[in-house]
């Protein structure tokens, strides 16, 4: 996202370029450590001292897409922006990091635009809730097959799945648009009458949030503050693969997140009861399990 609401999209384009704007008044040339996590260490603290009213986890978001964007983010990889009139851009970076003081996003990457944009309406949902998310920043390399024949003018099938942890990849689109669905519905949930998720600035930037691990589908935290909530949807993936995952997102969110009075609890939601998470879990106080219902209804006019 190319400033908030696609501000900047025009300038970038015309100008050939990506760029961030936290952290504007340092020059990161030669100060890219080897990891986001090392980086993160280092300028979480200064993030937080240029803006005491954000939240560690604000800093984090901050500083871990900052670095993305400026080194994560690799020569030859494509990028989709949004221009803010319902298409995205679509670029190849051709360039390593370069630092423009006092200019709009002045953290930046080259690119060479690709002449034609992208439609809303070409692509999937399941791309468009992720290339449409809330945020500066989102990675869509597992639709990477589906964008290249986009670009090539073909349109590819709806589902696909090539990882082995998953068992079942209708399930999967499904709970991709459950996700969805819960965040913007959240506040008639019961997690909604205990938790919020996390907004900065008015949006939420706790769906899909980074990690070290990869991305957290929701983090949340207690109206009272002293709680924070990891919630992991199953998606139709081997029940062991997402008890160890929401294992891993919750030692992140502690080490990395939690204030020194906070706690951490995780949520597992998935389709139907599973025997194998409950057997997981009665050694796991910290993390419950929720399944959901669907009710569809027909109705005459």
């Amino acid at each position: 996202m190319l400033g908030q609401k696609s501000i900047y999209a025009k300038e970038a384009f015309e100008g050939n370029f990506i760029g961030a704007g936290w952290l504007e008044d340092i020059d990161f040339t030669h100060k890219f450590p080897d990891n986001w996590r090392e980086f993160n260490k280092k300028y979480i603290p200064i993030y937080i001292e240029e803006n005491p009213d954000k939240t560690k986890v604000a800093a984090g978001l901050a500083c871990g897409m900052l670095y993305t964007i400026t080194k994560g983010i690799l020569v030859g990889d494509i990028v989709l922006c949004p221009d803010g009139k319902g298409n995205y851009l679509v670029g190849e970076v051709i360039g390593e990091y370069e630092y423009f003081k006092g200019a709009n996003l002045p953290h930046r990457r080259k690119v060479r635009w690709y002449q034609d944009t992208l439609s809303r309406d070409e692509i999937s949902e399941s791309l468009k809730n992720s290339a449409g998310s809330i945020g500066t920043l989102s990675n869509i390399s597992k639709y990477g097959a589906e964008i290249e024949a986009l670009i090539s003018g073909n349109r590819p099938a709806s589902i696909i799945s090539t990882d082995e942890t998953i068992e079942d990849p209708s399930l999967f689109a499904l709970e991709k648009h459950l996700e969805d669905f819960l965040v913007q519905n959240w506040h008639h949930t019961e997690l909604g009458q205990h938790y919020d998720i996390y907004s900065e600035d008015g949006e939420i930037v706790g769906q899909q949030y980074p990690s070290d691990t990869g991305p957290i589908d929701i983090l949340a935290i207690s109206k009272d503050k002293k709680e924070i909530l990891v919630v992991e949807l199953k998606k139709g993936r081997v029940s062991d693969v997402v008890v160890g995952q929401i294992q891993r997102y919750m030692g992140y969110v502690k080490d990395e997140l939690a204030e020194e009075n906070q706690t951490v609890k995780g949520v597992i939601i998935g389709f139907e009861d599973d025997v194998k998470i409950h057997r997981a879990l009665s050694v796991a106080p910290n993390i419950d399990f929720y399944t959901y219902k669907i009710h569809f209804k027909l109705e005459k006019k």
